[in-house]
């Protein structure tokens, strides 16, 4: 019911349709640009989705589906083991209902994929520490973890699981569960396992072949873009409690009962119960762990939330009980009825909030009242079940009140917005104007190139905007009369003859333009190398 939207759907759908289209899977690129800020295995999966359904508007958002519904599983499975089923039935809903998973399940972003390899690893690791020993699973958590971290580099992470459980199995050194045997090593081999899925044919690629290309992405990848951006990260700089806003903010409802949760976690930790040492320990060694490094973002600590989740559903059904707890949860689905309805009301009737955001984002008109209808049903919906469930079933009111959210997000939000944020509207205008010429980009972004059929020609992605322009030239001189640029209009050459231009459109906040190849002074751009400031797009993890 949509396309890719930015920040990042569209580079990775990309990526994943030019594997499909040359049958070279061992590379991402972005255009003619070698990708080297994330490793390919999310764009293999995407790729081999679209191979078995073969649409991509389908198979883009399939591998977060299917990782937040194998997470949502593994959540109800991990606490069914350790407590029971009432206590796995709060886990699973615990983390449904909370705004951030919700997000990045309907997201075709790296990250829930992640988590649910991370939850995997989790998974299999806990139940080897609390409930084994089992080798076989303490193997698979190890795999797990190895192909996590080529799919993005903090796959590692559960394996620091171990420090909380060899803590506590120093304090108790005569508790039941796995002690000294030898296929601890299995760890290491196994994480290696699973990292050398892509590893390992990137390594007999640069052994085969010197190409500096072929080297200069390995070394960005596997070096900068994993320690450098750690240690020194060079955007998305963020305070060291930068993630306490998250978790209150985006891990809504569940941090609303953190008063509550908080010292009844103490208690089990103190008593040094096991599950909640280790589930906790590991959850606060991630968010230390994220909160060292200098970059920042809001997804790095998704990871957590399915421990956490864990952790909480013992205490749920207590907490829902006391009035206190009853009355907050109320008042939050209230609160995000008072919010839809606000700004539902204003985008059916042109004015307020709504109104400006469209403005920025040069929504058409026509659309608000539509988007203003999802959300005052919305609204009205969720005031509905206020009114029906009352005080007594508040918990119930939440989880009613998030799938009522997520369906209005997917059915109605989403596809109303979609030629604007995916930059489909813009790019038919383009298909409209020029007709069968050619179309080359200058200064683009992922999601216009994406919209092009049959692909556009670009100059590079990364390349400073003086030597795209010097490349365009020379490609418009070939034929210039057959030939359009597509170009950000602040990267607009002084060589093109302004009178000629024609402003296409807005998209993502940004404004575009379409030069006649005929309007392009090829002499000029060759004598001024464009003339125009290295206004190159940004880095590819900027957002929108």
């Amino acid at each position: 019911m949509r396309q890719p939207s930015p920040p990042d759907e569209p580079r990775f759908v990309l990526a994943a349709r030019q594997m499909v289209e040359t049958g070279q899977w061992l590379l991402p690129h972005r255009g003619s640009e070698l990708y080297a800020e994330k490793p390919p295995t999310f764009m293999w999966i995407q790729a081999a989705t679209y191979k078995l359904v073969g649409d991509w508007n389908l198979a883009f958002l399939l591998p977060s589906l299917l990782s937040a519904l194998l997470t949502l599983w593994l959540t109800w499975d991990l606490a069914r083991r350790l407590w029971n089923r009432q206590v796995a039935r709060y886990a699973v809903l615990g983390l449904f209902v909370i705004v951030q998973f919700g997000l990045m399940a309907k997201r075709a972003q790296i990250d829930m994929v992640l988590v649910g390899m991370t939850t995997l690893s989790l998974w299999a690791l806990l139940r080897h520490l609390l409930l084994g020993p089992d080798w076989k699973l303490l193997a698979l958590g190890a795999f797990a973890a190895g192909l996590g971290t080529v799919t993005k580099g903090v796959g590692f992470l559960p394996l620091l699981v171990l420090l909380p459980w060899l803590a506590w199995r120093w304090r108790h050194l005569t508790a039941a569960g796995p002690g000294r045997s030898w296929n601890w090593w299995l760890i290491l081999p196994l994480f290696v396992a699973g990292a050398a899925v892509w590893l390992a044919p990137l390594g007999i690629a640069l052994l085969r072949n010197p190409d500096p290309h072929l080297q200069g992405y390995a070394h960005e990848l596997l070096f900068k873009q994993t320690g450098t951006r750690y240690a020194n990260a060079w955007h998305h700089h963020k305070p060291a409690w930068y993630y306490l806003q998250v978790m209150a903010t985006l891990w809504l409802p569940g941090s609303l009962l953190l008063p509550w949760l908080l010292p009844a976690w103490w208690r089990r930790l103190r008593r040094a119960d096991p599950r909640y040492v280790l589930l906790l320990g590991w959850a606060l060694l991630v968010l230390l762990f994220f909160s060292a490094s200098p970059g920042k973002r809001e997804v790095y600590i998704l990871p957590m939330l399915p421990a956490l989740a864990v952790a909480a559903a013992p205490l749920l059904a207590g907490l829902l009980r006391r009035t206190g707890v009853r009355r907050v949860l109320l008042l939050y689905v209230l609160l995000l009825a008072a919010a839809t309805l606000a700004i539902g009301y204003g985008a059916l009737h042109g004015d307020g909030w709504a109104q400006q955001h469209a403005a920025r984002r040069a929504i058409d008109a026509w659309v608000l009242p539509r988007v203003g209808a999802w959300l005052l049903g919305f609204g009205i919906a969720a005031l509905a079940l206020v009114a029906w469930l009352r005080l007594r079933r508040a918990g119930l009111a939440v989880v009613l009140a998030s799938v009522l959210l997520w369906a209005m997000y997917g059915v109605g939000l989403m596809p109303a917005l979609d030629p604007y944020s995916s930059a489909s509207a813009v790019m038919d205008k383009v298909r409209q104007r020029i007709g069968d010429a050619e179309l080359g980009m200058v200064a683009w972004r992922e999601q216009n190139l994406l919209q092009t059929h049959p692909q556009a020609l670009d100059f590079g992605f990364k390349r400073p905007v003086a030597e795209q322009w010097e490349q365009a030239a020379r490609w418009v001189a070939a034929a210039p009369s057959h030939r359009w640029l597509f170009v950000r209009d602040t990267a607009m050459t002084p060589c093109a003859d302004r009178a000629q231009v024609i402003d296409i459109g807005s998209a993502n906040r940004n404004n575009w333009q379409l030069l006649p190849g005929t309007a392009l002074d090829t002499a000029c751009v060759a004598r001024s190398h464009g003339g125009v400031a290295d206004v190159a797009p940004a880095d590819a993890d900027e957002e929108d």
